[in-house]
């Protein structure tokens, strides 16, 4: 035996031991990891809702060069965005995609616990705002000017429900059938269709509802249609989850 095998031994020791055991959890990433991670992940996608709506704006005055550019730019930016924190939190950047895991997780599947939930979601909350405000900064718009965009009519409302409803379904039913490394894709191709086919333009997101109350520009909702539209999403996620019990419903094992 050689001096330098002991040495050798000790570190690949050292390494095994560092490795969670076969089928063993991985260690989860701080919760204040966590929390950095969808405070950043809404801020930004928010920045990119409400920037290329007002980079739209200025480049053209057809309203549907405005909502392709809109949907285009939200696309890519939300894809990357879990692809790049995904890992870290989930990628939620959504309280009723937190809401619905936690939901899941109080019926004894995974998700996340109360203590996760209550930090989660008013990080999204700041993050959203905190992204209007920055994407307002970038276009020297006022940093604060409530929008004036009302969104109230039934056939909006409408939209939000369907268009959480189905983003609920698509995450749940990755997360059930274990193809959640899909979800950059599918979660963004969704949204961006989502966009198109939901009278609303598919808010789907209480956090970022409330954040595009914040800015006057092509993306912004009045305050007074906020409480609408985060009720709806509230009944779209009810809704999702109704339509993942039912979809996905395991079968019993046959004796």
């Amino acid at each position: 035996m050689t001096a330098t095998e002991p040495a050798v031994s000790e570190a690949m020791a050292a390494a095994t031991a560092s490795q969670p055991a076969p089928g063993a959890a991985p260690p989860r990433t701080p919760l204040i990891a966590r929390a950095a991670a969808e405070l950043v992940g809404t801020a930004a996608l928010v920045a990119v809702v409400v920037g290329s709506g007002v980079q739209a704006t200025e480049l053209t005055d057809d309203a549907a060069l405005r909502l392709l550019a809109n949907s285009t730019a939200t696309v890519f930016g939300l894809g990357v965005l879990i692809t790049l924190l995904g890992p870290v939190s989930g990628a939620h950047f959504n309280p009723v995609v937190t809401l619905a895991e936690w939901w899941t997780a109080r019926r004894g599947g995974p998700g996340v616990t109360a203590r996760e939930l209550a930090v989660h979601v008013p990080s999204q909350i700041a993050g959203a705002i905190g992204g209007a405000i920055l994407a307002d900064a970038m276009f020297g718009e006022p940093l604060v000017k409530w929008s004036t965009h009302e969104r109230s009519a039934g056939n909006l409302l409408l939209g939000e429900v369907v268009a959480t409803a189905g983003l609920i379904l698509l995450v749940s039913g990755l997360a059930r059938t274990g193809r959640l490394r899909f979800a950059p894709v599918a979660v963004a191709s969704y949204i961006g269709a989502a966009y198109w086919f939901t009278s609303s333009t598919s808010f789907a997101n209480p956090a970022v509802t409330i954040g595009r109350a914040f800015t006057d520009t092509f993306a912004g909702i009045a305050p007074a249609s906020v409480p609408g539209f985060i009720g709806m999403q509230l009944i779209g996620a009810v809704v999702g989850l109704a339509l993942v019990a039912v979809i996905f419903m395991q079968g019993r094992a046959s004796t």
